[in-house]
């Protein structure tokens, strides 16, 4: 098993070394790649965007190549993770920032995203979720994006203040949060999708 992590910007080493982790703990023999390039997501069993900042991230993968090579994934489907501005990236539906700053999407996961919805990098804090299918885990949330929206299509994982934070819609997944800072529930849920 093959899994890509999308390593244009942002939290690009915790999710390797989280997924790693995650294949240990399910005993499961791979290999975890981060990749900048086109030809290396093509090649791969599964992906992952990590968080950072989305407007960049989507700038970089349709540039080079690797946004093609995500959709064609989906397509085989094969399962796709997007942590924070990766959860933005894979939305159908953005709001007004995301049309302002002119971030492309990838149009994958039938939801409507508003970014920055809990405030700004000071606002940033860290919380207990319980997550359908996962159970409990500490979620860290920074500069952290809701699902405003969902299409019919899509399950709810998990909600924090009445806010949709997680979703599932086949093999991909979505989250608001950055689980690879504290736990591998989430990578080993996600390997479990193939």
């Amino acid at each position: 098993m093959r899994v890509a992590v999308v390593g244009v910007q942002g939290d690009v080493e915790e999710h390797v070394i989280s997924t790693r982790k995650a294949m240990e703990n399910l005993g499961i023999s791979g290999e975890v790649i981060a990749t900048r390039k086109a030809g290396i997501v093509s090649k791969s069993d599964a992906v992952i965007i990590p968080g950072g900042e989305s407007t960049t991230i989507s700038k970089l993968i349709f540039r080079d190549g690797i946004a093609d090579e995500i959709i064609q994934l989906a397509e085989c489907d094969r399962p796709i993770m997007g942590t924070c501005a990766g959860l933005i990236i894979l939305s159908k539906f953005g709001d007004e920032q995301v049309e302002k700053t002119g971030t492309r999407l990838l149009r994958l996961l039938n939801i409507k995203v508003r970014r920055n919805a809990f405030g700004r990098q000071r606002e940033s804090f860290q919380t207990k979720l319980q997550i359908k299918n996962i159970g409990e885990v500490d979620a860290v949330f920074i500069r952290a994006p809701i699902i405003e929206e969902v299409g019919s299509d899509v399950e709810v994982l998990a909600k924090f203040q009445e806010k949709i934070v997680a979703v599932q819609q086949g093999k991909i997944l979505g989250l608001a949060f950055h689980p690879e800072l504290t736990t591998t529930k989430v990578h080993e849920y996600f390997l479990s999708l193939f």
